[in-house]
């Protein structure tokens, strides 16, 4: 079996370097993420990137560049290598853009990219003995941790908000987690969850409050990159609540153009957020290095209700790093993309991947993005939750 070259936590900020081989959570000097180092010069010479497609598929056939070191910790449930659709009537029909597609996150289990990042860090976590779990969540993330700590036979402490998509309710509840419901949003779940978990031995995988989700949600990158056959696209659009995927994602192309193995240069990332919960969009036109607290959040889409973004400097460098942007798009042009998608392409999207074709448009509009470029929607989670 191929082996994790997982070699140490580094804080992006101070560049200390944490003890991979044991539970850690963020940087003590500054408050920062810390994020999965690996011994790359070992990769380069050891893996062949032919190797990598003649695995059983899965998000695991990335062995080398996850953190969990032994096979027999690696749970699965059936994620990763999810669809990248191209987009032929809504790109070549509507758009006037061939090279538009959609990479579908709803085939990955409990319906959302939410799957990757907790399977890789529950299966962390089991490893390094820790055996129960806290989370504060929109929705799909809790559900993913739910039935990945079932899966490993853990325990999962879940804290939502009341008006939490019903269906994410219902799959946690199903799951034997241990659901809380709370008054208001996704910040005052995670004040509750503190609370709740203070002198008590539960792991805290909150977005970016241990380095392993990341790692997770990377693999979306890496398939990107074999998908283009190493030739990456010209622009990635993004819905962005906590901003995991992004960060992950660009966190994958550094990893692979370090060992080589791209053909030519990395893509231009954007954020689309909702107008009713934009801190991300607000700090990157203002030019900040940090997101202020966005106050009285609102917006059908649960996963972009996020107020504070704990990991602002390294979703607005990954913006800035690679020349892309940040907008935000309307509750109502939210909908009409939905249906949009739904009608031309087949896709029940939910409302956060359903934002990126409306982000998509304005771009256009704008001129920012050209009809003959290659572009990818995520679409991030399934439709059905939100009926």
């Amino acid at each position: 079996m191929p082996e994790s070259a997982l070699s140490h936590l580094e804080c992006p900020e101070c560049k200390r370097t944490y003890n991979a081989n044991r539970v850690q959570n963020t940087c003590k000097a500054c408050d920062s993420p810390l994020l999965a180092r690996y011994d790359l010069d070992k990769v380069r010479r050891s893996l062949q990137v032919e190797q990598i497609a003649s695995r059983p598929r899965g998000l695991w056939r990335w062995a080398e560049l996850l953190p969990v070191r032994a096979a027999k910790n690696r749970l699965t449930l059936g994620e990763g290598d999810t669809p990248l659709l191209p987009a032929t009537r809504l790109g070549r029909g509507e758009l006037g853009m061939p090279g538009l597609f959609i990479k579908d996150e709803t085939s990955n289990p409990t319906g959302s990219f939410k799957a990757r990042g907790l399977c890789v860090a529950v299966a962390r976590a089991i490893e390094l003995r820790r055996r129960e779990f806290v989370i504060p969540t929109a929705g799909n993330a809790g559900g993913a941790l739910a039935f990945y700590a079932a899966r490993g036979g853990c325990k999962a402490h879940v804290f939502m908000p009341k008006d939490a998509p019903r269906a994410n309710q219902a799959e946690v509840q199903a799951s034997g987690a241990d659901l809380v419901l709370v008054d208001g949003l996704i910040s005052d779940a995670a004040s509750a969850a503190r609370l709740a978990a203070r002198g008590r031995r539960w792991l805290d995988v909150s977005t970016f409050k241990e380095p392993y989700r990341c790692e997770g949600k990377k693999t979306m990158g890496l398939e990107l990159a074999e998908s283009f056959q190493w030739s990456l696209p010209d622009v990635i659009i993004y819905p962005t609540g906590g901003g995991t995927g992004l960060v992950g994602m660009w966190k994958a192309f550094e990893e692979l153009e370090y060992l080589g193995w791209l053909r030519g240069k990395k893509p231009r990332m954007v954020t689309v957020q909702a107008e009713g919960c934009a801190p991300v969009v607000r700090a990157f036109q203002q030019g900040a290095e940090r997101c202020e607290p966005w106050q009285q959040a609102h917006t059908l889409a649960a996963g972009l209700r996020v107020p504070n973004v704990y990991a602002d400097r390294l979703v607005l460098r990954a913006l800035r790093e690679s020349k892309g942007t940040a907008l935000a798009v309307t509750d109502e042009q939210i909908l009409a993309a939905r249906q949009e998608m739904a009608h031309l392409e087949g896709l029940l999207a939910c409302p956060e991947g359903a934002a990126t074709l409306a982000g998509l448009r304005l771009l256009l509009q704008a001129g920012w993005v050209r009809k003959t470029e290659t572009v990818v929607l995520f679409n991030t989670g399934a439709g059905l939750k939100y009926i």
